[in-house]
């Protein structure tokens, strides 16, 4: 994987650059003591995976990661614990270390980054002529595709969404909000805060839930105006 440091500190970014070069796994791109050359750097080259401190005067690491549209994989290297629980808020952090570091402690970032970059991927939707009814997903690095027209519903199951079609249901790593950019807006609509529904599909509405194929899906007090709208109403 390529990466590059982010730290203020010139002995951090020495001893964290040491420890990329012992790893075979590694290869360090740059190093740099403020964010806003990383951003620079990051316009012009992809990386895989950035060591970040937290705490850099006039832009946090945090700053950074809002800042960059699509951010690589992140390591949070800092003297702070307090910072932990914001860390996880951020779908692109993998690890969190704290200073000082040891090697294996390290290592175990290193391989967290690894199985992340490895991970199934969300939904990806191939914006062509020929496939602009269907999306794909990454399963077990195979990518399976689904017509948009099949699917029922999406349901998100904590870190993972149930995408349920006519004839299977698959599991993805991935958040509610990021499938639903991807789904037609004519087609599907969210109707609570863990549910999307293909309108289509609808069989039954009574009072706050609706029925598609089998499952009663609950309808929010918010978006049920939104669903009525949608309808064809006599």
């Amino acid at each position: 994987m390529n990466c590059i440091v982010i730290d203020d500190e010139e002995m951090a970014r020495a001893i964290i650059g040491q420890m990329i070069e012992k790893n075979p796994q590694l290869t360090l791109s740059e190093s740099f003591s403020n964010a806003m050359q990383a951003i620079k750097f990051l316009n012009q080259q992809d990386v895989d995976l950035i060591f970040l401190d937290i705490h850099m005067p006039d832009f946090t690491g945090f700053d950074f990661i809002q800042t960059i549209k699509n951010p690589p994989k992140v390591v949070l290297v800092t003297s702070d614990k307090n910072f932990a629980i914001e860390a996880f808020e951020y779908e692109c952090i993998v690890d969190y270390l704290v200073k000082p570091i040891t090697e294996d402690r390290f290592l175990k970032a290193v391989q967290k980054a690894s199985a992340a970059a490895a991970a199934p991927t969300a939904v990806t939707k191939v914006p062509t002529e020929d496939n602009a009814n269907e999306f794909y997903i990454n399963i077990d690095r195979r990518l399976i595709k689904i017509e948009f027209a099949a699917v029922n519903v999406v349901e998100a199951k904590g870190d993972y969404i149930h995408i349920k079609t006519e004839g299977k249901n698959y599991v993805v790593h991935s958040t509610l909000k990021k499938i639903e950019d991807k789904l037609p807006k004519d087609l599907f609509l969210k109707v609570h805060r863990s549910f999307i529904i293909n309108t289509k599909k609808i069989i039954d509405i009574e009072d706050n839930s609706v029925l598609i194929g089998k499952d009663v899906i609950p309808v929010s007090r918010a978006n049920r105006p939104e669903l009525m709208n949608r309808l064809n109403l006599l």
